[in-house]
């Protein structure tokens, strides 16, 4: 899971001002056999240890980790 969640966050700064869609992160991981339970567990830790925040439907890497 630690992978996933380096990858997740990779793909989140790569995408930069602009937010990641929570919908494609999804999508991306469901097709690696990612459930939607655990797909929600890891952007819930993301968010909740704050490295990253979420704006709607879109994730954003947080300032200090920018």
């Amino acid at each position: 899971m630690i992978k996933i969640a380096l990858a997740v966050l990779e793909t989140i700064k790569e995408v930069g001002s602009m937010g990641a869609p929570g919908g494609h992160i999804y999508a991306a991981l469901m097709a690696q056999g990612i459930t939607l339970e655990q797909y929600e567990q890891i952007m819930n830790v993301l968010v909740n240890s704050k490295l990253v925040r979420k704006v709607g439907h879109c994730y954003f890497m947080s300032e200090k980790f920018k």
